[in-house]
């Protein structure tokens, strides 16, 4: 692979093959780029502290981006909105962009600094897309397409911005052009937890905000974040936070 030492926080390799066993070891966050092929997406995945196994299991076409952590925080503006180990469809204008950088037919003085750069630009707009929620993760089910993903992603979006709504399933499939089975499994697969327990997430952490922020009765809040009586909010309260909304409340008033 070719190797573009871009700075001391940042390496970029390119191409095919083997990456050499040898780096600096604080570049600790790998970016695995994937160009796809027939059948298959275009992909990114980030890994922490990669082993030279995990760079070099594919050795086919591939753009590797190794960074600092700090150097990716103070891109991104605070931590990282990706999970690691987990694959993201790599949007086509971030692909473009890392096509570039592999295919780049400029003499050497020119494709250095120009590779360089655009290394760099790649970085910039991936940590971009990612604080955007750009990046659609790859469902664990091959059954699940691009198009199912970015439903589901229009799901979670729902669920976070009308949480103080009725929600049902049925409401959140029809919206989202889903059915109801492939909503709950879908789901489940792409977020590692249920619609509902998405929805009550929401409305907990609402209504945990409006105890230190307000000082409206906790039978209100309850009522405000879904819950149509004291006692159904304050166990899911307590499932949630290991505590009584009083308790949490008072507790955190006092710190």
């Amino acid at each position: 692979m070719d190797r573009i030492d871009i700075s001391p926080e940042m390496v970029a390799f390119a191409g095919n093959g083997q990456v050499g066993s040898r780096w600096d070891g604080a570049l600790a966050y790998a970016f695995l780029l994937g160009f796809g092929a027939v059948g298959t997406a275009a992909s990114v995945r980030l890994i922490h502290r990669p082993s030279t196994g995990d760079l070099n299991a594919d050795l086919g076409d591939r753009l590797i981006l190794l960074v600092t952590p700090d150097a990716c925080e103070r891109v991104a503006g605070g931590p990282l909105p990706l999970s690691f180990d987990r694959a993201y469809y790599l949007p086509a204008p971030l692909r473009a962009i890392a096509l570039a950088i592999r295919d780049c037919g400029l003499h050497e003085a020119a494709a250095t600094p120009y590779r360089l750069a655009k290394s760099i630009e790649l970085l910039c707009d991936m940590l971009r897309t990612a604080n955007e929620g750009g990046f659609v993760p790859i469902g664990q089910d091959a059954c699940l397409s691009r198009a199912d993903s970015e439903r589901l992603i229009a799901a979670r979006r729902m669920i976070e911005e009308r949480w103080a709504e009725k929600l049902t399933l049925d409401m959140i499939a029809r919206a989202c052009g889903l059915n109801r089975a492939k909503l709950t499994r879908g789901y489940r697969d792409m977020f590692d937890c249920s619609v509902a327990d998405a929805i009550a997430q929401e409305r907990l952490g609402k209504a945990g905000e409006m105890l230190l922020a307000t000082e409206l009765p906790i039978s209100s809040i309850g009522y405000r974040c879904g819950y149509l009586n004291n006692t159904s909010f304050t166990r899911a309260f307590v499932r949630r936070f290991g505590v009584a909304p009083t308790h949490y409340r008072a507790h955190r008033l006092a710190a």
